[in-house]
């Protein structure tokens, strides 16, 4: 996932309205407006010019108490006075959506913490402070749900409020004679003083219609409910449509626990209730039974008044569909995704496009129309601060809301409802595009996007819907245990994915072996019905899983190693983009710092986090490799950027979670050798790693403990198998001693052992991994030094004849530990393969690049055997036919590894490359020979 700075927007809206200018419509329309201008002529002028903010709220209270009102009555006042000036700045001077929605919740927020203030200080004057059983004074918080806790407050929206308190206990006592009652029934005292000072109406209306239907339980739930009372019910009792709730909730009052971090526990807890650690596309058909209520209950409502139709939020097209488009979104990905987590619309717009999660054009459409809808239910409710969503019937009213939108044509009302129209109508497709497919029938009743159900999965009407090659091989499946074992919505899941490749399969859309490796993928997934439903949601996902698993049979076995990663499939950008270092590492650290900021950082955590990051990255590169859109040579490149990428991340994490570290950063670089260090990665190579640290400024033997601590530590985040899977296999025998050195060098005793200086130096096979090593993660200031280490080493003076034997005694020492069968060419280990072209570079490297020193630039064997016949080094033509050569053998290996193939051939097919790798060994080698 990518992380641009902001939505990209299109350059000009997609439902223009007209430029901002001072709007010929007046506020006065408003006979809202009208009352509070004659009621309260005198008051107006109390509040400062400009946007009201929280400290101008907090003032206006003060002043009103001050000049004889009551706390009430100044409560209702200053509410009165916020929405006509709202009303003069939203109207006649287009004051930006943000402005007015957060005036709107900041004055939520100031009337309930001074309503709150004093319903606490009458309860404690009358019972006394609610206390633990240890003595401390138990917290209570005001939880606001919906558009208050995402700061998007309506100016005339009723507040969702959940009233919780930390933990049970009793006061300590007050004037009531009655003595101390529970906490439980003193916070219930306090929501209803709550509730006389914030939403009774009075002669100077109300502060806000409070709605407590989101509490546990709903209206039959108590009105107040303790933390571990929340945690119970929602493990035990939290429903689909609560997540979505829940996912915008945020403690309003007081703002001291906030600040303090003392609400820190309710955070986690609903964290952990709305985002789940894997894809969550159960939720959607969660979302559709809530949305099918909201659409019932509008059409309940208009039904004899077409007129109701045209609702904003509610109607088709509506600010509710825009808002569930992000809120499922965010509670599928979120889990995995924590940098997309946000309770604003806007917000997690811009960061599902940032993410890739939804396209540039599609976020983009969206945020207009939010924009458009919510500006025109604002104007909908400064008409008489009614808390309606509705298009007014009056021609008056609607031209004058045609009209502070900024339309002044003769047909400006025609003009609005097109755009509105416009903008609903692609709303509205963005939401059927995204919920349509797998939709179910309810009560009978079919509609045009509805997909008739398939007839029961053990059933042999079932069968008789599958070409009889595949309903062969499903028949055992349908009829095991697992199935049986099943949910009914999971079977119906499971029919449908089988249907569908049956389809494909009949149509010839993919093969039979996709088919059949299809299912295959399936069975052991079977209890994973994650899984399903990800593939129920989206039948583009499964028509690309079964191009896929036809082409190749290494990627089937990838994938049921890591299931997880065929939602790679979803992005239409998979095939035509590579792997982005920067990209990818931004975004590993948003995720850390977003993980931190939800205060859930765990090394567990980060450990799946670095698996299915790397995982979704090898599979990508896996599918543009099959589909034949980049070339070995590319896959190889990315694979070990990819990994240079993972290892530089892993050590900055480890380090960050190691006891014993001592500085900001560690001063340890990773040097790769074998594969990774000539960038020739290969899918599930391991990785040759070396250890060096150089930290002066710490005594040595602490640094020594301290940098093989983090050494350990960091390759046991690598190997470890998680949930998730694994990571890497990690191989450090070529560290100075092998296996009986030390896991961690430093930087001094390296450069002695590879340079001979002392009793213990390198032998010259160490050498030879030098040529294909390099400073690839850690303390880039290591890199220079380690390069100055391997030029003196690859440069020194050698007895050509020597190293010449020396090296191709260890070719023959390979050869003979992995024997090849008779009559068949190994494309690595035979005479004249890929192992004889490593060779030979190694040697030419040793024994020419203190007189060539562009040989020793880490640049491939394929380019390095060009620069020596460059250099006259080969005979005119064996260095770019070696070269060639091995491109193609590597091609070779590859294909074959990715059908699971031998790589034992068939010698007819490989004698010209066989024969140009020979030449080379014999140019090389031929002149050590007596």
């Amino acid at each position: 996932m990518g992380t641009p700075p902001g939505l990209v927007t299109t350059s000009r809206s997609a439902f223009p309205l007209p430029p901002a200018r001072p709007s010929a419509a007046r506020a006065d329309h408003s006979r809202f407006v009208q009352r509070i201008r004659r009621r309260y002529a005198a008051e107006l002028a109390l509040l400062p010019p400009g946007v009201p903010d929280r400290v101008a709220i907090a003032a206006l209270i003060e002043r009103l108490e001050a000049g004889g009102r009551g706390l009430p009555s100044a409560l209702r006042v200053t509410r009165q006075l916020v929405l006509e000036r709202l009303a003069v700045l939203d109207v006649e001077q287009h004051a930006p959506l943000d402005d007015v929605t957060l005036c709107m919740t900041e004055l939520a927020e100031v009337t309930l913490e001074r309503a709150l203030e004093a319903a606490r200080a009458e309860q404690d004057a009358r019972y006394g402070v609610p206390r633990s059983d240890a003595g401390a004074p138990i917290d209570f918080w005001i939880v606001g749900m919906g558009k208050l806790g995402a700061r998007e407050l309506n100016v005339s929206s009723d507040i969702d409020l959940v009233y919780l308190y930390e933990e049970s206990g009793t006061t300590d006592g007050g004037s009531d004679p009655a003595g101390p009652i529970s906490a439980h029934e003193y916070f219930s005292q306090v929501a209803r003083s709550l509730y006389a000072l914030i939403g009774e109406t009075t002669e100077d209306g109300f502060v806000f219609r409070v709605d407590l239907a989101l509490r546990p339980n709903g209206n039959s739930g108590p009105p107040v409910t303790s933390l571990a009372m929340l945690e119970d019910y929602l493990q035990a009792h939290g429903r689909e449509w609560e997540r979505f709730a829940w996912l915008k909730s945020r403690v309003i009052a007081p703002r001291a626990s906030v600040e303090s971090g003392r609400a820190q526990p309710l955070r986690g807890l609903v964290t952990s209730f709305v985002y789940r650690r894997y894809l969550d596309y159960g939720v959607f058909e969660g979302l559709r039974q809530l949305h099918a209520k909201v659409r019932d209950e509008a059409q309940r409502r208009a039904a004899g008044r077409p007129e109701r139709a045209n609702d904003v939020k509610l109607s088709r097209g509506g600010i509710r569909e825009i808002e569930f488009i992000v809120q499922l979104l965010l509670v599928v990905r979120g889990g995995q995704f924590p940098e997309i987590r946000t309770r604003s619309t806007m917000k997690a717009l811009a960061k599902l496009a940032a993410g890739g999660l939804m396209s540039d054009a599609t976020a983009a459409r969206l945020a207009d129309a939010y924009l458009l809808l919510r500006r025109i239910e604002h104007r909908i409710q400064y008409l008489d601060d009614q808390q309606t969503h509705r298009l007014p019937t009056e021609d008056g009213d609607l031209d004058w809301i045609a009209a502070s939108l900024g339309f002044a044509s003769s047909n400006s009302t025609g003009e609005m409802l097109d755009v509105l129209g416009a903008a609903r109508e692609a709303v509205a497709a963005e939401f059927d595009a995204l919920l349509g497919e797998g939709r179910s029938i309810s009560n009978g009743k079919t509609c045009r996007t509805c997909v008739a159900p398939p007839p029961p999965i053990e059933s042999e009407d079932f069968l008789e819907t599958l070409p009889p090659i595949l309903a062969a091989r499903v028949q055992p499946l349908c009829r095991s245990p697992k199935v049986q074992l099943l949910r009914d919505e999971s079977k119906l899941r499971l029919a449908r994915l089988v249907m569908r490749a049956g389809d494909a399969l009949a149509a010839e859309r993919c093969t039979t072996d996709a088919a059949l490796h299809f299912i295959d993928w399936l069975e052991p997934l079977l209890r994973r019905e994650s899984y399903l439903a990800l593939l129920a949601e989206r039948p583009e996902v499964q028509s690309r899983l079964l191009r896929l698993l036809g082409l190749a049979r290494w990627p089937m076995r990838y994938i049921m190693l890591h299931p997880g990663v065929i939602d790679e499939l979803a992005d239409e950008r998979l095939l035509h983009s590579r792997f982005e270092a920067a990209a990818y590492t931004a975004d590993l650290r948003a995720r850390h710092a977003a993980w931190q900021r939800a205060g859930t950082v765990d090394e567990e955590l980060l450990l799946d986090t670095l698996r299915r990051a790397h995982h979704a990255e090898v599979f990508r590169t896996l599918v543009r490799d099959v589909e034949g859109h980049i070339t070995v040579e590319q896959v190889a490149d990315d694979l070990s950027a990819l990994a240079d990428a993972t290892l530089a991340c892993a050590l900055q994490w480890a380090w960050r979670h190691l006891r014993q570290a001592h500085r900001d950063e560690p001063q340890l670089a990773v040097l790769a050798y074998g594969k990774l260090g000539g960038k020739e990665l290969g899918y599930g190579s391991d990785l040759d790693l070396v250890f060096v640290y150089d930290d002066p400024d710490t005594d040595p033997e602490k640094a020594a403990e301290v940098y093989g601590a983090l050494v350990r530590k960091l390759i046991q985040w690598l190997t470890l198998r998680t949930s998730s899977g694994g990571l890497f296999d990690i191989d450090t025998a070529l560290r100075p001693n092998g296996n009986s050195g030390l896991l961690v060098s430093s930087m001094d005793s390296f450069e002695r052992y590879q340079a001979g200086r002392g009793s213990n130096t390198a032998w010259t096979w160490e050498h030879q991994a030098l040529t294909r090593a390099r400073w690839c993660a850690g303390h880039m200031e290591l890199a220079p030094r380690f390069d100055e280490v391997r030029r003196q080493v690859l440069t020194a003076p050698r007895d050509p004849v020597a190293l010449r034997n020396e090296v191709a005694a260890m070719r023959e020492k390979v050869q003979r530990s992995h024997p090849v069968r008779r009559g068949t060419f190994d494309l690595k280990y035979s005479p004249g393969a890929m192992i004889d072209v490593e060779f030979a570079v190694q040697c030419l490297v040793l024994a020419e690049s203190a007189a060539h020193p562009e040989l020793l630039d880490d640049v491939g064997n394929i380019a390095l055997l060009q620069r020596a016949e460059a250099a006259g080094l080969l005979p005119a033509g064996v260095g770019n036919a070696a070269a060639d050569a091995y491109r193609e053998l590597r091609r070779a290996q590859h294909r074959a590894r990715l059908d699971e193939k031998s790589t034992q051939v068939d010698p007819a097919g490989f004698t010209a490359p066989r024969d140009a790798v020979l030449a080379l060994w014999d140019a090389v080698f031929r002149p050590a020979q007596p």
